[in-house]
């Protein structure tokens, strides 16, 4: 068995494009709490604050296994005041593709704030994903 396996950009770029092409019209729901052990795991106490929902047409075709998404549509109103402090990725039909760290530098997804207010607008400018090669 391989201990250091190593993908071209074309495998991680089809690898990418596989994930970008489920989450077309797909959503960002972003937490409370702790997130869950793993994205197959159920949410349970933490509270919804807000929903992103992606292009019809998520994403543009990955570069090197990198996938820029098209334009995410902001939630116009929060769902409740909170701390944000996780996400999670899904497909429109709400299966879970996976889950994120949220925070305001060094995570997965960074806000200005995450100090979140129901009613509030909260919106996301860009998100990449990278499919690691190694």
């Amino acid at each position: 068995m391989a201990a250091d396996p190593r993908i071209t950009n074309a495998v991680a770029s089809a690898l990418a494009d596989t994930i970008g092409d489920s989450l077309d019209s797909g959503t960002i729901k972003i937490y409370t709490g702790t997130n869950p052990t793993d994205a197959d795991t159920a949410v349970g106490a933490q509270v919804l604050l807000a929903t992103l929902t992606f292009n019809a047409a998520a994403f543009p075709a990955a570069s090197n296994g990198v996938l820029t998404a098209a334009a995410i549509t902001a939630d116009s109103s929060a769902d409740a005041t909170g701390t944000a402090a996780w996400a999670r990725i899904a497909t429109s039909g709400a299966t879970t593709k996976m889950d994120v760290t949220v925070g305001t530098a060094g995570e997965d997804i960074n806000f200005n704030s995450v100090a979140f207010q129901s009613g509030a607008e909260v919106s996301m400018s860009a998100l990449t994903i990278t499919m690691p090669k190694t």
